[in-house]
């Protein structure tokens, strides 16, 4: 189950250094905490923390995402799942992906390298020793990368409702599969904050084992320059669950907060 929840804050989207670019919406020193629900439960916590680091004498974005289950949650099912990804600056390429997951007695480490040029991406299943090797095109992205890029590549003032959003993401050794968003509007929520601005989206899903529908997830993202989720809901097969940003830190803009 918790591999679902760390799932539905990562795919949904997602002032320090002067090398970013001008035109993105977040900044080296970026930090979001989200509080994961499922039922009465305080399920899990979920952080995303961005960074600039070299790789290979290259200058990247550096992504970990971690999340773990608390409380009651943690003695039924005990998780603690790390997502890392380095993508290139101002095109938001992804270069190298990793995915280490504990879950219960389940384990996995992958890790994938892309090769834009060749249009190519080599995956590498560290646990069982195998690799794999996919077709890729451009604008690939995997699941933490494609966070960043919508962020930068939604704009607020062309956005019409109806609109839909496609990316090609590669998640895991199933290979390349589309990534599709809908815009369904603007919303004001009630959060610990305060009150929200937001815009409405709905990741299609597939349906089946986990979620009710493919229209089964609701997200809300800030409607600033951030564009930070705010929330996310989904129907599953057994229950529902929320994600509601719990803290924040080194916004690139200032997070708008409306007045009563």
């Amino acid at each position: 189950m918790k591999r679902i929840l760390i799932l539905l804050v990562f795919i949904a989207f997602l002032g320090k250094t002067k090398a970013q670019d001008n035109s993105s919406a977040y900044i080296d020193g970026e930090w979001l905490k989200f509080r994961l629900h499922y039922g009465f439960l305080n399920a899990s916590y979920a952080t995303l923390h961005l960074t600039q680091e070299n790789l290979n004498g290259e200058k990247l974005n550096h992504v970990v995402a971690n999340g773990k289950t608390t409380g009651w949650a943690s003695i039924f099912f005990k998780v603690d799942d790390t997502y890392e990804s380095y993508f290139t600056p101002k095109l938001n390429e992804p270069i190298k992906f990793i995915r280490r997951v504990r879950e219960g007695g389940t384990t996995m480490h992958l890790e994938v390298n892309f090769n834009h040029s060749n249009d190519k991406a080599y995956m590498r299943d560290k646990k069982n020793k195998k690799d794999f090797e996919f077709n890729t095109q451009k604008g690939i992205q995997d699941i933490i990368s494609a966070f960043y890029y919508l962020r930068n590549k939604l704009s607020l003032k062309d956005l019409r409702v109806g609109d839909f959003t496609v990316i090609s993401m590669l998640y895991d050794d199933d290979g390349v599969f589309p990534f599709k968003l809908e815009y369904l509007g603007q919303e004001i929520l009630k959060t610990k904050f305060g009150k929200v601005s937001c815009l409405k989206f709905r990741p299609y899903v597939q349906f089946g084992r986990v979620f009710k529908a493919q229209e089964s997830i609701s997200l809300w993202i800030s409607n600033d320059l951030n564009k930070i989720p705010i929330r996310i809901e989904a129907d599953l097969r057994v229950g529902a669950i929320r994600a509601d940003l719990e803290a924040y830190n080194g916004l690139k803009n200032q997070f708008k907060i409306l007045m009563d």
